[in-house]
């Protein structure tokens, strides 16, 4: 299979490009876009093979729900089964929008597409070109990132590329992605509204349309997948996420005594003729005596290192480095989002110093 990229970066979107790709998904066929959050690897969300076809481009476990992309509330409406009142409410306030929520599900949307849940997880993007695509193949897309399984999740279309060429029909190419993590995932089948993935939309500004919400358990990773060992109902909640080809490790601590600890152990890995990568920011590049230093943006500007996170895994990839050692980034509030991100990319392998 030849994989066409098509350029829709420009303004006003290349309209002949948009066709072509629809044409594509009503066929049965794949196409890669871009969102806001990364680039998701669509087909089209009512057709089981074309779900199918989504697992095995990506090489990703059947059991791992896949997210219905609409562009009106009216097609929520129209797959989801007891549509509480939370769903109007948090619509209103964050579609479209990088938030992904969790309802009941009918017969519309078969269980190809949802890993076998009664659930199914939709959101409403904000790229244009998403909403182009949506509207104008007039399908509903199920879309996980257009990655292969396991792998840094891809924020431009030339990750994309690098993955699935050959195994999807088109790509269309939107340039770099503006968020850089996946959507915030909340369950509302539940009393209380829980959140099963975090991303841009925090705790907080959820609460502040809905009141009280909670974290699911199964957010936090191990080496047998969630906590719970309930069967997530959320892309990402059990297997391990976008691990970079070297060993990454994330150095907890105060700022002065992790790139002390770096530092040394950098030394000593390269020492013993490995090749180390550092993940740093502006303020502390400069600190480092040696490796391979990538800046993933500045503790101040939470968005830039969101923005850039899998795209520095991706570069050290393409550094072929043994080892990467990574500073921790708790910011206030995208930090919860970027360290699950970070920590499932890690294996949860972290030091305290």
């Amino acid at each position: 299979m030849i994989t066409k990229v098509l350029d829709v970066s420009s303004e006003p979107i290349n309209i002949d490009f948009i066709r072509e790709a629809s044409r594509i998904l009503q066929k049965g066929g794949l196409v890669a876009f871009p969102t806001e959050t990364v680039y998701g690897l669509g087909g089209d969300a009512t057709d089981k093979e074309a779900s199918r076809k989504i697992y095995q481009a990506k090489g990703r476990p059947s059991d791992n729900p896949l997210i219905v992309h609409i562009a009106k509330f009216q097609q929520l409406e129209a797959i989801a089964k007891d549509l509480p009142e939370n769903a109007k409410k948090l619509a209103d306030a964050f579609w479209p929008g990088p938030l992904t929520m969790v309802v009941n599900k009918n017969e519309v949307i078969p269980y190809e597409t949802t890993g076998g849940l009664d659930t199914v997880a939709v959101r409403m993007p904000s790229h244009p070109v998403a909403l182009a695509l949506i509207e104008e193949s007039g399908c509903m897309i199920a879309a996980p990132s257009a990655n292969t399984s396991g792998r840094p999740s891809p924020t431009k279309a030339d990750h994309v590329y690098e993955d699935l060429q050959g195994k999807i029909d088109c790509i269309l190419d939107g340039g770099a992605v503006d968020i850089g993590l996946e959507s915030t995932i909340v369950d509302l089948t539940e009393d209380v509204v829980t959140i099963l993935r975090p991303g841009y939309i925090n705790m907080e500004m959820l609460e502040k349309v809905v009141g009280q919400v909670k974290i699911d358990p199964g957010i936090v990773y191990n080496d047998k997948g969630t906590t719970s060992g309930a069967k997530p109902k959320a892309p990402g909640m059990r297997y391990k996420h976008y691990a970079p080809k070297g060993d990454l490790t994330i150095v907890k601590g105060q700022e002065a005594n992790v790139i002390s600890a770096i530092n040394e152990m950098t030394a000593r890995d390269m020492a013993a003729g490995k090749k180390v990568g550092i993940i740093a920011t502006a303020t502390t590049k400069d600190k480092y005596k040696e490796g391979n230093i990538l800046v993933i943006g500045d503790r101040l500007d939470e968005k830039s290192i969101a923005h850039n996170l899998y795209d520095i895994l991706r570069q050290f990839d393409e550094l072929d480095v043994d080892i990467i050692y990574s500073e921790s980034f708790a910011t206030p509030n995208m930090g919860q989002a970027i360290m699950n991100r970070l920590l499932k990319a890690a294996g949860q392998k972290t030091i305290a110093v």
